[in-house]
């Protein structure tokens, strides 16, 4: 399967809709894409994502319910590599120091202790 990285802007958001709701129809997609598309447009877009391996579909009655092939979390290690490597040259410290950068205000002292532990735990596991 290829990475987000050849996702258009609407595929990317219909994969966000999808990934929030864990299955969805194209009805519901269309419900809450911003500015959206003509159904029809929506349906096309939910057989693109299919043929490149994003989604997989179930029948419901008349209906396909769409489904992401990879699961959430899978994805998002996925973006997360991708993003390492086009924006931090590979590098996990210099991704976390950005990381903290931006969300320095917003953590708790709970969030520190998490992840301190977190990087203790990967260090006594060799990584």
């Amino acid at each position: 399967m290829k990475g987000q990285k050849n996702l258009s802007r609407r595929e990317r958001q219909i994969m966000d809709i999808i990934y929030e709701l864990e299955e969805a129809t194209a009805a519901q997609v269309l419900e809450l894409l911003p500015a959206p598309p003509s159904y029809s447009a929506v349906r096309a877009l939910l057989k693109v994502l299919e043929e490149k391996g994003h989604l997989t579909h179930k029948q419901d009655g008349p209906r396909y319910v769409f489904l992401p092939v990879l699961p959430r979390e899978e994805a998002g290690q996925n973006a997360l590599k991708h993003l390492m490597k086009t924006f931090f040259d590979n590098s996990t410290e210099e991704m976390m120091a950005a990381l903290l950068g931006i969300s320095e205000e917003e953590m708790s002292g709970k969030d520190y202790d998490r992840l301190s532990a977190l990087i203790e735990k990967t260090r006594g596991e060799g990584r």
